[in-house]
């Protein structure tokens, strides 16, 4: 059975992010032949290269270019994106299971009456029905879902699916879709965005992640942490229990309340294993934690376990991979 899928590009400062090419290259396997279409909806797309999305599978992208796209607007959004699919009349539609994928993602659907999946982690098809694969209960568990109707919008968590190697050759046609928002069809205005800037990799599509919680013991304490993080080219998490403490910004917290994250290899240092935290990282492909106690409950869904003090074992890490890494 062939399928028109539509892909929401991911966006971050005028740059496709990584889950993007991770939902084109899924949605070329699903669609059988049919269309896999790209849409980008944004200010100042110029910046934005449709060749990208092209090699990793768009057949076609759909571009809406406006000042009043600059920044999320959760009604303008809404509005182009439904126009999009209307004028494509897709079978399923993909975004990120970021923070506009999760407002965005069930507003839409409400407005075609159309089924909705959150947070997958994999989407296969049998039977000739999609299979939409999530997890429970912090990752303890997953679910199949199958979704009834002609039309299905699903958010995707980034670094689960494969993103599969570009082809260059492929080419796609770009469309520029009008858009026309009046005032009064919005019931939501941005008057100021206040960003802060975590530096360095982004978290959510980091491949490393270095986390520190309550074991740092202070800000300071994150210092080991980012120089181990650099050595890795990593991004640097935290626990809640090390935002609340105030040791570092809640930008940085991961687990029930803050970021999900499944990257290759996260370090948990000084983090005790709370099971909210354990909700946000249990799925990351390798394990290591560093904790003082050898009972810490981070050590039961660890793959390697350094049982110390993270102030001495951290900047002998340091020194041993930047011997590594000059190799």
């Amino acid at each position: 059975m062939s399928r028109t899928i539509l892909v929401l590009a991911d966006l971050r400062n005028g740059a496709v992010r990584n889950v993007t090419f991770e939902m084109l290259s899924t949605a070329k396997k699903l669609a059988n032949g049919g269309a896999v279409i790209a849409s980008i909806i944004s200010n100042n797309s110029g910046s934005i290269k449709a060749e990208e999305l092209a090699h990793h599978g768009a057949d076609k992208v759909l571009v809406a270019d406006s000042a009043a796209l600059e920044n999320y607007v959760p009604d303008a959004y809404a509005s182009v994106l439904e126009t999009m699919i209307k004028d494509v009349n897709p079978n399923l539609v993909l975004m990120a299971h970021s923070a506009i994928g999760r407002d965005l993602a069930p507003k839409v659907a409400a407005r075609f009456g159309a089924g909705q999946v959150s947070d997958i982690i994999d989407v296969t098809e049998e039977g000739g029905n999609l299979v939409f694969t999530r997890p429970i209960y912090a990752g303890k568990a997953f679910t199949k879902n199958t979704v009834a109707g002609d039309l299905v919008l699903a958010t995707v968590r980034p670094n689960n699916l494969p993103a599969g190697e570009a082809d260059a050759s492929r080419s796609a046609e770009v469309v520029n879709v009008s858009v026309d928002l009046p005032a009064d069809s919005l019931r939501t205005f941005i008057k100021e965005v206040v960003k802060k800037s975590t530096g360095g990799v982004d978290l959510s599509e980091a491949k490393v992640i270095v986390s520190g919680g309550r074991g740092v013991k202070s800000e300071e304490g994150f210092k080991p942490l980012y120089e181990l993080a650099e050595v890795l080219g990593a991004a640097v998490g935290a626990s809640r229990g090390a935002c609340d403490a105030g040791y570092c910004d809640y930008a940085l917290q991961i687990g029930q309340t803050g970021k999900v994250v499944t990257p290759d290899l996260y370090f948990a240092v000084g983090i005790s294993g709370a099971i909210q935290h354990l909700a946000g990282m249990s799925n990351s492909k390798v394990i290591v934690a560093i904790n003082k106690d050898p009972e810490a409950p981070i050590f039961k869904v660890a793959d390697y376990g350094i049982v110390g003090d993270l102030f001495d074992i951290v900047p002998i890490l340091v020194e041993e991979l930047k011997k590594v890494v000059a190799e």
